[in-house]
């Protein structure tokens, strides 16, 4: 792969964004690259977390320039189709059933937001800034809103989609987008605490809590969905982990995810 770089230690997996020169700014090949990379880290069933990094100053600046001047000559369908291929990249990581943390040490515009977006947990440097600057070029972020507008929320959003201003890693973190904001000394001290705390659950349970959070999130509270949610508790009680986990906590012992 030319635009990232996949390292794979035990229950952990890295994926760093590697075109530091162009501050990690999509193109055709990085989409793709994204999207197969998570595709195929969701069918690893040893994984227990994932950290979605980068090299350089930005963690991703949006769409490339020269990727930008080729889609000013396409047509409606080349640029559907172009579009779609961003959308599928932004399914895979977040349908991922691995939680993913967003290791975020530099600046994040318009598309990079998205991928900040579909990630479960985000730590940014202090220095951070985002923006969501497709209005400034005549453009809208419509491909990464159904994500911003569920990680930014749907008020701060409709500021941010219309003015393009730039906001701070502090009012990203007030607004809900990032979970903790950290000096760049201490990012990858606040990024191995999360995965240490990810890696000593149950790791079926971590994959099911991560999928709970998406289905419920949005759905109305009816009785069929109070009966899935009854389902799914007394699916995790029945089975190996569960029996093993309570068990576990019974006897004051560790459970065999943490021997």
């Amino acid at each position: 792969m030319g635009n990232l770089s996949l390292h794979i230690d035990g229950a952990l997996a890295t994926v760093t964004l590697t075109r530091p020169e162009l501050r990690n700014a999509f193109n055709e090949e990085t989409i793709a690259e994204l999207c197969a990379t998570f595709t195929g880290l969701a069918n690893q069933p040893g994984l227990r977390a994932i950290v979605l990094a980068a090299e350089g100053k930005a963690f991703c600046a949006g769409a490339d320039l020269n990727w930008m001047k080729a889609m000013a000559g396409y047509s409606w369908d080349e640029n559907h189709a172009d579009a779609a291929k961003l959308a599928d990249m932004l399914w895979a990581i977040y349908s991922c059933p691995v939680p993913v943390i967003a290791r975020v040490q530099g600046d994040v515009y318009a598309g990079g937001v998205g991928l900040v977006s579909v990630c479960d947990i985000v730590v940014a440097s202090d220095n951070v800034g985002f923006c969501l600057s497709e209005a400034k070029l005549g453009l809208l972020p419509a491909t990464i809103s159904p994500y911003v507008v569920r990680a930014l929320g749907e008020q701060a959003s409709r500021r941010y989609f219309v003015t393009a201003e730039r906001f701070s890693a502090a009012e990203a973190h007030r607004l809900g987008l990032v979970h903790e904001v950290t000096t760049p000394e201490a990012l990858d001290e606040k990024v191995s605490a999360l995965v240490a705390a990810l890696v000593a659950n149950g790791p079926m349970a971590v994959r099911a809590c991560k999928k709970l959070v998406q289905d419920v999130a949005h759905a109305p509270i009816t009785a069929a969905l109070r009966d899935d949610t009854a389902r799914r508790i007394a699916d995790i009680r029945a089975s190996a982990e569960g029996r093993e986990g309570v068990q576990s906590f019974l006897n004051k012992s560790k459970p065999s995810w943490l021997a």
